[in-house]
């Protein structure tokens, strides 16, 4: 009998584990600190963190999968996964094709060039300058720039290389992403103002939801409210942006 009562329990634990939800978060994972590839091959950062801890209130399970950023909201778009959380600004433009939670994270973005390559924002004219394909900074370019050229790369990482490298001679992206590169190369600078244009910036980041998800949708931006009031979100900002 009692082996009987064991493997009932065992049988209904199976169960309930089954049957806990999964969402599946899709992410660029070379944008540090919001998500990046740790040295045991693991997706770490502010957006992971955020999103375990969205899911712990959920009573569901996380997992994250490492995808091209210009494919993300396609991939949202034909069901692929439930999410997509990697640093995405809300816009207009993309509120046409899915939905966003509210706004987890403000930004703004942020020119960068090696010392002594670009005095100012006028100077960028008639210059190339990296951006990550399908992102906004790389509309803002395109359609506010007159005289800038974007050159598109797949990660950033790729176009700081390049711009070390002197085959580009800016990057331009979110500033906090930005300022993980002054950590580590003395010879970089900022070229000009941070720019918060609402068209493209200063909306803030919103985690991606197919338009068809309402269920998601709602149960995302209730646990958002939770770890915000509970001082979980203020926790995982300063781990990642504190002084």
């Amino acid at each position: 009998m009692k082996k009987i009562v064991l493997a009932t329990l065992i049988g209904l634990a199976s169960a309930n584990a089954a049957a806990q939800e999964e969402i599946k978060f899709a992410m660029e994972a070379t944008y540090a600190p919001f998500e990046y590839v740790d040295e045991n091959n693991e997706i770490q950062g502010f957006d992971v963190d955020l999103a375990n801890a969205l899911c712990d209130v959920i009573e569901a399970k996380c997992s994250f999968h490492n995808q091209p950023f210009d494919s993300l909201i396609p991939a949202l778009k034909f069901r692929r996964y439930d999410a997509a959380i990697s640093g995405i600004d809300i816009t207009e433009q993309r509120q046409q094709v899915v939905n966003f939670t509210d706004a987890y994270y403000d930004n703004s973005a942020a020119f960068v060039a090696l010392d002594g390559k670009v005095a100012d924002q006028a100077a960028l004219k008639g210059k190339r300058v990296g951006v990550q394909n399908g992102s906004t900074h790389q509309s803002y370019l395109t359609e506010q720039l007159d005289g800038v050229t974007a050159v598109p790369y797949a990660s950033y990482q790729d176009a700081f290389i390049d711009m070390q490298n002197g085959r580009i001679d800016s990057v331009f992206g979110d500033t906090a992403v930005v300022a993980e590169w002054f950590k580590k190369n003395d010879n970089l600078v900022y070229v000009g103002e941070q720019v918060t244009n609402a068209q493209y910036f200063g909306n803030g980041f919103g985690i991606a939801i197919n338009k068809s998800n309402q269920e998601l949708l709602d149960k995302l931006n209730t646990a958002l409210k939770t770890v915000k009031a509970n001082g979980q979100y203020d926790e995982i900002f300063n781990k990642y942006f504190g002084e």
